[in-house]
Formats: structure tokens, C-alpha cells, sequence
């Protein structure tokens, strides 16, 4: 049981002698168990915070490895992004060997000013260009290719800034892992 003595101890003061006063006491029992129940309370009506995730969009598996369904799509409409080291970010329209007009190597920074806004010019450019060819509802396909000297967070950076820029709603992106030579040579810089 706890006790609160409030009391001075008694000390002898003159000659007089008086009764031993016995100092108040608190039994704080019931006070340390209410302390127990709130805190119980508090923890089990309490909920925690969700960890946020990011919905991607994984391919089916297929039923015949040899049989492989091409799609053609228009070069115009495709975006590859290539993740390096050190923050290294380089993007080209179309194929590399023949890039559409203005779709020519270049490299990037990551935010608003950089890759981002460009993403955004471009898929306004391809959903002007695909309303013009009767198809409005076709838009940007971005490729990201993460290079093996790449990091997790630029991925995940890259990942944002296709949300944020919306590539999912009208268009689609990939995550597609085998860098090829050439392309390995833009990323190092040769």
C-alpha cells in the first residue's frame, strides 16, 4: 500500500511534554490503478499509423512462355528513362537509335524544374498527338530502366513523379530491368 506522510517527525521543542501526533495518510492505491486503466484504455482505442503504399500494376502470368503476344506501339507516345548513379537521370523519346523530333538524349534533375516537367510537356504533346489521330483516350507509356548502380530511392522518386504527373490514368509505365549496351554507355557518359 502507498502512503503519503505528511507529518514533521515529532522533534521535542521545551519542557513540555504533549501526545505523539500520528501524521495524515493517503492510500494512493485506488489513484495508481485508475493511472493503469487509462493508460490501458488509451492503448488498446488508439490506431496507429497505416504504413502508405504505392499500387503498381503487375503483368499476368503468361501460359505458354513460347508463344509472346508484340504490341506495336506508336514512337511517338514512348518515354524511356534511365536511372544511373550519383542521381544520374537521362531520358529519351522513341527509340534510341532514332529518336523522334525532340526526343533526343538528355539528362535530368529530379523535381518539379526538372523531370517532371518535363514529363508533363510531353504527355500534353502526346495526347494532342493522338486526339489529332482520332485515338484521345491513348497516352504517354514511360519505360524505367533502374541501372544495377542506381538506388532504391530514385526508383521510388520516379515513382512519385509518374504519380504526380499522372502517367497511370490515360498512359501506362514499366519498370523494365535490361539496360543495353548503348544505353549503358549514355548513363557513364562516353
Amino acid at each position: 500500500m502507498a502512503e503519503l506522510n505528511t507529518g514533521d517527525g515529532g522533534g521535542k521543542k521545551g519542557g513540555k511534554v504533549r501526545s505523539k501526533k500520528s501524521g495524515s495518510k493517503v492510500d494512493l492505491t485506488a489513484m495508481v490503478d485508475l493511472a493503469f486503466l487509462l493508460i490501458t484504455f488509451f492503448m488498446l482505442t488508439t490506431t496507429l499509423s497505416k504504413p502508405q503504399s504505392m499500387d503498381l500494376a503487375l503483368p499476368d502470368k503468361e501460359k505458354d512462355p513460347k508463344e509472346k503476344n508484340d504490341i506495336k506501339v506508336d514512337e511517338n507516345r514512348t518515354m524511356t528513362i534511365l536511372l544511373g548513379d550519383n542521381d544520374k537521370l537521362v531520358r529519351y523519346v522513341g527509340l534510341l537509335a532514332t529518336p523522334v523530333s525532340g526526343g533526343a538524349p538528355k539528362d535530368f534533375t529530379y523535381g518539379k524544374d526538372g523531370i517532371r516537367k518535363e514529363l508533363f510537356s510531353r504527355s500534353k504533346l502526346v495526347l494532342e498527338y493522338s486526339a489529332a489521330k482520332g485515338k484521345p483516350k491513348d497516352g504517354m507509356i514511360v519505360i524505367i530502366k533502374p541501372s544495377k548502380k542506381s538506388n532504391y530511392r530514385n526508383l521510388v522518386d520516379i515513382l512519385d513523379e509518374m504519380a504526380i504527373v499522372g502517367v497511370g490514368k490515360n498512359g501506362a509505365y514499366a519498370i523494365v530491368n535490361d539496360i543495353t549496351p548503348e544505353e549503358q554507355k549514355l548513363l557513364e557518359g562516353k
